[in-house]
């Protein structure tokens, strides 16, 4: 059993299996980057700064995402490796199964595909919130049982603007790729206009006293923030998921993926700067602190373009991180750990069409039904895990003498992976151990699967 669980896929085979069932290459490094921010650019900077620095970091919340941000670079420069290494969909997955064998691959992909689907959903029952919100300001209101997860006590039973969002993008990934990240550009670009309406007009209200004192929780307070804030950097680790669609892979995986990451930290930082120091970090924990900031110096207007502005950046979060679902289980399909039916590409559109309904049909019970605090406990530590093994994976990567030697290389090797992997152990042991035992119930879920079908489908077996 030993020699079949951690069996190995060469890189040879990974760059020329499969025949015909390969996936169009569209994509061009500024898609890539778009696709990174708008991934990232959502939960993270509408809603997380406001509550994070309210109860853990005060102003020390910049010291947090800098910290997070760090932890990312460093995961980001070995994603690059692989990514422009062995450029096949499947992420962290694919890249485990060549350094580490088949079953710890399946476990790093099962850890992935909690994130990508409990994000996804997550992010669906944040837009809901938003999109009530907004729709308030013009008189409307969805009633109140179709707009949020099931809590009969508070009068809800099914959050239906989550559930639709998440078919709309469904609809659209199995259109085409291309076709969707066009879209992705229009709403990133909006997205990101609003972000910097907010910081051109609060760069005038704020008030240095404000930002006193700047760690009122001390550094430990920083240090948890950072562990919570990591979820606002989810999605640039999507973007690898992309790489057999990519155009150029060896110059533009590590553009893409590097360069999406850097905007996104100058983003956060610059906004969570300008928040503190327009309110009091304590009167900051409410489900929209950009646009309340607004309305606690009367520019109700923007308040109210910072919403939407909202509504239309998380669409994108939920577009590519369903994006990047969809395509770990096409790869886990194509492989034979699936069934078959999940690698099915569709012959007008060239996408897994079977494969994206069924996932989000899947991820939208979760948006639909389960309160948002439940759906976030655990992506961090899929994301974490992942990372964990990408980073050290590296070292063993260099050690193939089949890897490519004309794409990214890690600067600073070995260092540089030994130390991503400390600090994603690290930033782990800041989550809280009801996440760990979380976590270990879905892994198990996850090995009953491999053992019962993964293991005695496999193509490798042949």
């Amino acid at each position: 059993m030993k020699n079949t669980i951690f069996r190995k896929k060469s890189v040879d085979q990974l760059l020329h299996q499969h025949g015909k069932v390969r996936l169009n290459k569209t994509l061009g490094a500024f898609d890539l980057m778009l696709l990174g921010v708008g991934a990232i650019v959502g939960t993270g900077i509408f809603i997380l700064p406001g509550t994070v620095a309210a109860e853990h970091a005060g102003p020390g919340i910049i010291f947090s995402f800098i910290i997070a941000a760090i932890v990312c670079a460093f995961a980001a420069m070995c994603y690059s490796e692989f990514a422009s290494s062995i450029p096949v969909t499947g992420s962290a997955y694919t890249y485990t199964y060549v350094v580490f064998g088949e079953v710890i691959a399946w476990i790093v992909g099962w850890s992935l595909l909690l994130e990508y689907g409990l994000a996804v959903a997550a992010v669906a029952t944040g837009w809901s919130a938003y999109l009530n919100s907004l729709l308030a300001g013009f008189n409307i209101h969805i009633p109140k049982a179709f707009s949020g997860a099931f809590d009969p006590a508070n009068g809800t039973f099914v959050n239906l603007p989550a559930i639709v969002i998440i078919f709309i993008t469904a609809f659209l990934l199995t259109i085409g790729v291309k076709e969707s990240a066009r879209l992705n550009t229009i709403m990133v670009g909006l997205k990101v206009s609003v972000v910097l309406l907010f910081i051109v007009v609060g760069v005038f209200y704020v008030e240095p006293a404000n930002w006193k004192p700047l760690m009122p929780f001390g550094m430990k307070g920083v240090l948890s923030g950072a562990a919570l804030v990591f979820f606002a950097y989810l999605g640039f680790d999507a973007v690898s998921s992309a790489a057999e669609e990519v155009k150029k892979p060896q110059r533009n995986m590590p553009i893409g993926i590097i360069g999406s990451l850097l905007i996104c930290t100058v983003l956060y930082v610059t906004v969570s700067l300008v928040l503190t120091g327009i309110a009091p970090y304590t009167k900051l924990n409410v489900d929209n602190p950009v646009s309340f900031a607004m309305q606690l110096v009367h520019q109700d207007w923007i308040s109210g373009i910072i919403s939407l502005g909202a509504v239309i950046g998380m669409m994108t979060v939920i577009l590519v991180m369903l994006y990047g679902g969809t395509r770990l289980i096409y790869a886990f399909s194509r492989d034979g750990l699936l069934p078959k039916i999940l690698s099915e590409v569709n012959p007008k559109h060239q996408t897994p069409a079977k494969n994206t309904w069924i996932t989000a049909t899947l991820i939208v019970f979760c948006a639909g039904f389960v309160p948002l605090d439940k759906l976030t406990e655990l992506v961090n530590m899929g994301t974490l895990l992942a990372f964990t093994f990408v980073s050290i994976g590296v070292i063993f990567l260099r050690k193939n003498k089949e890897t490519p030697n004309d794409g990214f290389k890690v600067p600073f090797y070995p260092f540089v992976p030994i130390i991503s992997f400390v600090l994603c152990i690290f930033l782990m042991s800041q989550l809280s151990t009801h996440t760990f035992i979380f976590c270990g119930i879905w892994m198990v879920v996850g090995l009953v699967i491999y053992f019962i079908y993964g293991r005695r489908h496999s193509l490798l077996n042949k």
